[in-house]
């Protein structure tokens, strides 16, 4: 175990979670609002995409990649027991995630290839780090975490790439959304099932979540197979079908974590309630591709209730447990994260409706906003502010 040395900078910078989870937070709360103003007429974006694929892009691959960022930076520490990126290298990178926000919107008027070589530079030397932190700590296991980040720099660079050729990002997009939603199933499966078993040993329950096996290996693979299939073929009936299969697999895994005995701690209910719109998504997108449901639904169904849902979730709580806060979602959070469930469920039930003459997806869009908006107010001055000396609370 390397010895840590004092860290005196700003809090912001001491470790990887708190610039990065606070601005994939802001960038959220800006997209959306700013991607239903065009989508109504009344803003006009720049940028090499076109007003849909800007705001696929920066939730896939600009929000996504900066709760992946602080993840990682975040595990990695704990893999190898060597110091965390902080300070001026994790300034750097944080500088380089902001320049890849800008170069997209159009905001310095660069040619289309300029702007995926800055995009793509910022995920590529996150793997580039990650790799050299676990190498140093001949951590070899961890190793393979760099594949998913590796597919997903390529997801990206191939989104850019369709806009540029076609106009479009079809292959691009869903590749995207096929490693996101691996990622949390890979890495879902194992967080959720532990911190469910911890929490319940401490309550005195007895019936404890199946520990990881070989039907969650099955899962994942099954689940990997069906989202490749669906990438390069989303109208074949076997990806469908494939779908439909890893949509019940995953419904049965996520049975065997007995999340209904948790509603007691909304922290870890939230994760529960998260991993539930993967089953819906991959089903969802198995109708669409035979032509039953529109595109939309599975895709929102894994984009704001799976993706958003989840890694609010986790934001939450290794923002407050790496904080030295206490693990208690509160008013505020759960309030949140509610917010953000109820806006996938508008957003795919009710797109078209009008209640109190205000649009569906005007809702859906508010929602959101209201989720991220809370989890701002809350978090963020945590992310500002030194960690505490100890938890006040556990969970």
């Amino acid at each position: 175990m390397v010895n840590k040395p004092d860290y005196t900078g700003p809090a912001l910078f001491s470790y990887g979670f708190r610039p990065f989870f606070l601005g994939a937070a802001l960038l959220a709360l800006g997209v959306v609002p700013v991607w239903m103003l065009a989508y109504s007429g009344r803003l006009t974006l720049g940028g090499p995409f076109a007003p849909l694929d800007w705001h696929i892009h920066e939730l896939l691959f600009g929000y996504t990649s900066a709760v992946l960022a602080g993840f990682l930076f975040t595990a990695v520490p704990n893999w190898t027991g060597r110091m965390p990126t902080r300070g001026l290298p994790l300034i750097v990178l944080v500088v380089l995630w902001c320049l890849g926000r800008l170069a997209v919107a159009g905001a310095f008027g660069l040619s289309p290839l300029m702007v995926l070589l800055i995009d793509a530079a910022f995920l590529a030397a996150v793997a580039a780090m990650v790799v050299a932190e676990i190498v140093a700590g001949k951590n070899w296991g961890n190793l393979k975490v760099v594949i998913p980040v590796g597919i997903y720099l390529a997801a990206n660079v191939t989104f850019h790439l369709e806009a540029m050729l076609t106009g479009g990002s079809d292959i691009g997009r869903r590749l995207g959304f096929a490693v996101v939603a691996f990622l949390i199933m890979l890495i879902g499966g194992r967080i959720i099932p532990s911190f469910t078993r911890n929490w319940m040993v401490k309550q005195g329950v007895t019936l404890l979540p199946a520990p990881f096996g070989r039907f969650d290996g099955i899962c994942l693979i099954a689940a990997a197979v069906a989202m490749l299939l669906w990438t390069a073929w989303p109208e074949a009936v076997v990806s469908a079908l494939c779908l439909v299969a890893a949509a019940v697999l995953h419904a049965l895994r996520l049975s065997r974590w007995h999340g209904e005995r948790t509603w007691p701690s909304p922290l870890l209910l939230m994760l529960h309630l998260a991993y539930l719109f993967l089953p819906l998504g991959l089903l969802a997108t198995a109708l669409a591709g035979l032509g039953l449901l529109p595109t939309a639904t599975g895709m929102h169904l894994l984009g704001i209730g799976s993706t958003g849902g989840m890694t609010v979730a986790v934001m939450m709580r290794a923002s407050l447990g790496h904080t030295g806060r206490a693990l208690e979602a509160g008013r505020l959070l759960t309030t949140g994260f509610v917010c953000l469930a109820l806006a996938a469920l508008v957003r795919v039930v009710l797109p078209d409706a009008e209640i109190a003459g205000i649009g569906g997806l005007w809702i859906a869009a508010a929602l959101w906003v209201a989720g991220f908006g809370l989890f701002a107010w809350r978090i963020g001055p945590v992310l500002l502010r030194p960690k505490l000396a100890r938890r006040t609370a556990n969970a």
